[in-house]
């Protein structure tokens, strides 16, 4: 229970540190990681799932050599295609968001530097370091999160083109 509590204070010192941006930061990165997760388990259990059946409801069919039944079998691999990367945009939206926001925390912390410097010149080298830690956390934490972020994206974008490749190659048009 003492470890969590630990835990907890250490990671509120470094939040007060980063001050009101690395918050925001931290909800961009919470809510980039959730929709993450929700692909990586769509990848595992939906998708497979919604291949399956596309794959099934090909193969059932009699005659698959027609103009309509390419019109079909391009139904098909579209609707797999948009389950496979919907939630991919916001992803790389908030990928991208995150470098911005270290760049606005770094602005705001130079900006609370500079108000020390004109109240109290730099007489006060305290008051300028909390400035400081609020101008560099907030940049660390978004340069952070963008490259987790970028990595996974990239996973998830080829992981989404192979499967839906996989299902235009097994829906074979020869009967």
């Amino acid at each position: 229970m003492q470890a969590l509590i630990d835990a907890y204070i250490a990671i509120r010192d470094f939040l007060e540190l980063g001050g009101p941006v690395l918050r925001m930061i931290g909800v961009v990165i919470l809510v980039m990681w959730i929709l993450i997760l929700e692909r990586l388990i769509f990848f595992r259990t939906g998708l497979r799932a919604l291949r399956k059946e596309a794959f099934d409801a090909w193969e059932s069919r009699s005659e698959r050599k027609s103009w309509h039944a390419h019109q079909i079998r391009t139904a098909m691999i579209s609707k797999v295609s948009e389950a496979a990367n919907a939630g991919l945009p916001m992803i790389q939206t908030l990928v991208a968001l995150c470098p911005l926001m270290g760049l606005l925390g770094t602005v705001t912390g130079m900006i609370a530097v500079f108000e020390v410097m004109a109240v109290s010149g730099t007489g006060n080298p305290r008051s300028m370091a909390s400035g400081v830690s609020m101008a560099t956390i907030p940049t660390m934490a978004g340069m952070v999160g963008a490259l987790s972020g970028v990595f996974l994206v990239t996973v998830l974008s080829r992981t989404a083109k192979r499967s839906v490749q996989k299902l235009e190659d097994g829906m074979t048009m020869d009967h």
